[in-house]
């Protein structure tokens, strides 16, 4: 299915969102205003955005600790994500998930995860269901270059396998685990190549190239969809910023992070759509008027949110 100029300008909407979102949420974290530790996820707007674009309706999506462009992406309402990361009545989790576990079950969104590699298994048992239940829905399981060090990870690959479960695992390499290059902690190029050892389909893709992104996930969707089994798909990307907001950023030089600025995925999604004619400046413009416009609500609204009730803090809490 080729990909329209209104999914193509609703793309770079939730991909400024996420960049004005992200940059907020640092502006934040400076202020105390954000609880614990935040992973931003700057540079990686295509990958995180476009690839949940490309699901239907239907599908479900497990995210990552980084995951806030990924939830963005999804559709979910920035208000609620916005009030949610501040600790608020109003956020998904009621104020309790933060920054790590924004999740949204009746949308389909299984959850952010805070646990390296913690999103494999809840995947599979998702997928699993999913093909138990013949609903036609794939499991967009997201995750991090670092986790696929993890048992969780080749457990869940074989299992998927096995079975020709629906799901696809997305991970999203971006170069770094904490401060440990990749390849200091693996002894191959790629980790699509992993998926030899199950039997899968592995794809390696650039992931700050969005109509890269939102193609081939849309395809690997109808593979494992059809009952032909899981996919592993290595998106190659970059986070501008530290692993968390404690990162001094000693193990990377300057000049590799302003080359990978130079491959910005909002800029090259802007102009792929003016080269091709499919929209004009004063379009794109609007839209990112229109995405600045929607983040400024948002704060407003999580500010003025209510603090979650101090006689609430066991509600929600299985023990």
């Amino acid at each position: 299915m080729a990909l329209t100029k209104e999914t193509l300008l609703e793309m770079y909407f939730r991909m400024n969102e996420a960049r004005f979102f992200e940059e907020k949420v640092a502006w934040f974290f400076a202020r105390g205003m954000v609880h614990g530790t935040t992973h931003l996820s700057i540079g990686q707007e295509a990958s995180g955005v476009a690839s949940c674009m490309a699901l239907k309706k239907c599908d479900l999506v497990s995210a990552t600790h980084r995951g806030h462009s990924q939830v963005i992406g999804f559709g979910l309402d920035l208000n609620r994500i916005t009030a949610e990361l501040l600790g608020k009545e109003t956020g998904y989790c009621k104020g309790k998930g933060g920054s790590m576990h924004i999740a949204d079950i009746d949308s389909g969104n299984l959850g952010a995860n805070g646990i390296v590699g913690g999103g494999y298994a809840i995947s599979v048992g998702a997928a699993l269901s999913q093909q138990y239940l013949k609903t036609g829905r794939v499991v967009l399981c997201f995750a991090g270059d670092g986790s696929t060090n993890e048992g969780s990870f080749h457990e869940s690959l074989n299992l998927a396998s096995i079975w020709k479960l629906p799901v696809i695992f997305y991970i999203e390499n971006n170069l770094y685990g904490m401060s440990t290059s990749i390849d200091k902690h693996m002894n191959i190029k790629d980790i699509a190549d992993r998926a030899k050892s199950y039997g899968i389909p592995g794809i390696v893709i650039d992931g700050n190239d969005a109509i890269e992104v939102y193609e081939t996930i849309e395809k690997a969707a109808e593979h494992t969809r059809s009952g032909k089994g899981p996919i592993l798909i290595e998106s190659k990307t970059y986070r501008w910023s530290g692993h968390s907001k404690s990162d001094a950023q000693a193990y990377r030089t300057k000049e590799e992070v302003e080359e990978w600025k130079a491959k910005d995925p909002i800029k090259r999604l802007r102009k792929y759509m003016i080269e091709n004619e499919i929209a004009s400046e004063e379009e794109l413009n609007k839209v990112e008027e229109n995405a600045a416009t929607a983040l400024e609500e948002a704060v407003e609204f999580a500010i003025n949110s209510p603090e979650p009730k101090v006689e609430t803090v066991t509600d929600d809490v299985y023990a």
